[in-house]
């Protein structure tokens, strides 16, 4: 019984933290505000959420982090937490990352997007109209949340979303970082849950091929920075090499850390052994590619 009590309590102090982190958002959205999306995902209600990340999300908000103004460097960053397409890791992958982007002068807006079941339009029509808001081009924001410069971030099939909307979108971010994405469906290298939440489970080959987003880059794929472990056992480390070859071979400036240990959805982990050396290689990366790209 005492056991039990005190799982309990932990479970009850981790929501909390989740709820908290989120709350310390400077403007909350709904994406399409009055209007409706173009797409439905099908869900009549969303899932239960579980340790602070909800799951069979129904609705599309906008948790967005505006950094102090003698900060602020006129980007901004749309933030697409992982989960596989069935969950969102929005406390790790989501609050913490936008705090950090924050601080760093970024406008970051942590996307709480819908999941596909089985409707790949739906979760790329919100990331689009994520990125629009930040750029002023859809209502929701003013004054200076607005940014001209925006990017796109997402770890595992957040970095789907974020490859997707790099590579398929018809509002392309200027930049990417993706945090060991789930790229493709390719038989021995794909994360298959993310794909069968995606695309169904009676997705066909030319489907697969179609979202096996290697596939999908072009000379207008923005630039894209690219980190993982090496012993990543949940989406396999081919998924980020195969992307950063199809950028390379199309003469897209892009760069790609590989780190020996750490595991699956480190994100913003205190414990993850490289995270002051991803911060730091990530910040001047990003100063030199827009700088260039201002040029």
């Amino acid at each position: 019984m005492k056991r039990l009590v005190l799982s309990l309590l932990a479970l009850i102090v981790t929501i909390g933290v989740a709820a908290q982190d989120m709350s310390r958002a400077t403007v909350i959205l709904p994406v399409w505000d009055n209007q409706s999306a173009p797409h439905s995902n099908g869900l009549a209600e969303a899932g239960e959420t579980r340790n602070g990340r909800p799951s069979l999300t129904t609705y599309t908000e906008l948790y967005v982090y505006a950094p102090d103004r003698e900060k602020a460097n006129g980007r901004g960053v749309v933030i697409c937490p992982g989960g596989g397409y069935r969950h969102l890791s929005m406390e790790n992958e989501g609050a913490h990352m936008a705090e950090w982007f924050a601080e760093q002068g970024y406008v970051a807006a942590v996307l709480h997007y819908r999941m596909p079941n089985g409707h790949p339009e739906v979760p790329l029509e919100d990331a689009e109209r994520a990125i629009r808001i930040l750029r002023g081009e859809a209502e929701g924001l003013q004054g200076h949340h607005q940014v001209p410069t925006v990017g796109i971030i997402g770890s595992s099939a957040g970095g789907h979303l974020a490859a997707m909307t790099s590579t398929m979108g018809e509002e392309r971010p200027d930049f990417a970082v993706l945090f060991y994405p789930v790229i493709t469906a390719e038989e021995g290298k794909a994360h298959r849950g993310s794909f069968v939440h995606l695309l169904g489970e009676k997705a066909s080959k030319k489907q697969l091929n179609y979202y096996s987003l290697q596939n999908r880059v072009t000379e207008q794929t923005p630039p894209t920075f690219l980190l993982l472990p090496d012993d990543d056992r949940t989406v396999p480390s081919v998924n980020s090499t195969l992307y950063y070859n199809a950028l390379k071979e199309h003469g897209v400036k892009a760069s790609l850390h590989i780190y020996p240990v750490g595991g699956h959805g480190f994100g913003m982990r205190e414990s993850f052994p490289y995270k002051e050396s991803w911060q730091k290689l990530l910040l001047d990366w990003l100063d030199r590619i827009l700088q260039e790209e201002d040029k």
